[in-house]
């Protein structure tokens, strides 16, 4: 069972967290922002090469999908912290069971115990292959 200072310690981690992703978050979104002209400094009118314009279109996709996944991230803290605030945090949504200290340390956001986030991964391996 967690303990209140317990509590305490993975509140502090996943804010801490939160902050840190919205920050990534902020930063990426600046950076999709930004064309190629925008970023060198270069006020001209003259347009870039096409190899240019693919490296600015490639690299903007690259910060979607970075911004992306650090936006699932994100709600996954959220609901970790959702789950804290409703005490129903440490407890796996699979089973009921407690969720291991050792693994919320590792994974504060974590919402399944060890063997359901196993058995979750070997279904969703298996529907791959």
């Amino acid at each position: 069972m967690l303990t209140k200072k317990d509590l305490k310690h993975f509140e502090d981690r996943l804010i801490e967290e939160r902050k840190k992703l919205l920050s990534q978050i902020g930063y990426l979104e600046k950076a999709m922002g930004q064309t190629q002209r925008d970023s060198s400094g270069d006020l001209s009118a003259y347009s870039f090469h096409m190899a240019d314009m693919g490296t600015d279109a490639m690299e903007r996709e690259k910060a979607f999908l970075f911004a992306s996944a650090e936006g699932r991230q994100l709600i996954s803290v959220d609901e970790a912290l959702r789950r804290l605030y409703r005490n129903e945090y440490g407890t796996c949504e699979s089973c009921g069971k407690e969720i291991g200290k050792l693994r919320l340390d590792a994974v504060p956001q974590a919402n399944l115990c060890v063997d359901c986030q196993e058995k979750q991964e070997r279904a969703s391996n298996s529907a791959r292959g």
